[in-house]
């Protein structure tokens, strides 16, 4: 390109350059093509954000019930673990208050007058003393009623009869003892002689 055409071009470009409603013009369609470009990518982010916002909320609902599963994992297990463990006191006590029975009569029925047998029957006592105690440290508990008033709850009525001075529904005699376990639950409820009202 010569020297005279450069100069022509540059001039050309200077005019243009100079013209400020050109200029304008130029830099409207420089906006208006940024502003599209603008408002498409705006629009773009809106939907990533919306769709982002609505899988955190997905995350957070997954969360919140993951968290609410385990719980109720966590109380079911605490809940068997304590049945399995009252299950399985219940039937240690039911294989072991017939022991305690049979050593409660046999000292109820003992000659205590016999010398000769004072010593087997302290043996039988403190056997009986120990047993209580061991069942008791696991949390198996006696029921023996004598002189409460009568609970359908712990106690069974075998029968009833008239006690001077004593006032209805009282245990008058305890045929059998109960036993619960610590908490209340009944393993085996006390058989009673009940008191009643004069005829």
């Amino acid at each position: 390109m010569s020297e005279e055409q450069k100069k022509t071009v540059e001039e050309a470009i200077e005019t243009v350059l100079g013209d400020e409603a050109v200029e304008a013009e130029l830099v409207e369609e420089v906006v208006a093509d940024k502003g599209d470009d603008q408002a498409a990518l705006i629009e773009e982010l809106t939907k990533k954000l919306a769709a982002a916002e609505e899988e955190v909320k997905e995350q957070k609902d997954l969360v919140i019930r993951a968290q609410a599963f385990s719980q109720n994992e966590i109380r079911k297990a605490g809940i068997d673990s304590e049945n399995r463990r009252k299950s399985v006191l219940k039937t240690f006590a039911n294989a072991l208050t017939p022991v305690v029975d049979h050593l409660e009569l046999a000292i109820l029925h003992a000659d205590k007058e016999n010398e000769t047998l004072k010593p087997m029957v302290d043996g039988v006592q403190m056997t009986l003393t120990e047993l209580l105690k061991a069942i008791s440290s696991i949390g198996i508990q006696q029921i023996d009623p004598m002189g409460e008033a009568l609970n359908p709850e712990k106690h069974q009525a075998m029968s009833m009869q008239f006690v001077e001075g004593v006032e209805p529904n009282q245990v008058v005699a305890v045929m059998q003892k109960g036993y619960e376990l610590s908490g209340g639950q009944v393993i085996r409820p006390a058989m009673v002689v009940v008191s009643k009202a004069a005829e």
